[in-house]
């Protein structure tokens, strides 16, 4: 029902927005993914989750008073996702991080910049700056 998929969308945006509140859904998606074993079809079940996260993750919400308050709340969560340790939950997390980054770079090029490349590649930038 709709009302079902509007308390249900609310519910996850405002669970986004809050510390750590990316990480709580991208584990809660993922949850299982891959458990299928290493065959092509669990490979690309893999996949297609992974992309329909990272589209989720490049949405502004309805709830939120601005896109670019969106992207300063969740964009450093979405870079955490990269420094996760475990090798199984970091494979599929790093997939979710790259395709968000690549969704929202294209969707909003100076927002990503701003929020996304600049920060990612700042100890690079500093290396060059020495």
């Amino acid at each position: 029902p709709a009302w079902l998929r509007r308390l249900c969308g609310q519910l996850l945006s405002e669970r986004l927005m809050r510390p750590n509140g990316v990480q709580a859904v991208v584990r809660g998606i993922m949850e299982g993914t891959g458990a299928g074993g290493p065959g092509a079809e669990a490979a690309a079940v893999d996949w297609r989750k992974c992309d329909t996260v990272a589209k989720i993750l490049a949405s502004c919400p309805q709830q939120c008073p601005s896109l670019e308050d969106y992207y300063r709340l969740v964009c450093p969560q979405i870079l955490d996702l990269l420094h996760i340790q475990d090798k199984l939950t970091a494979r599929q997390f790093q997939r979710v991080a790259t395709t968000t980054l690549l969704t929202m770079a294209k969707e909003h090029p100076q927002l990503a910049e701003k929020h996304l490349l600049q920060p990612l590649l700042a100890p690079l930038l500093r290396c060059l700056e020495t």
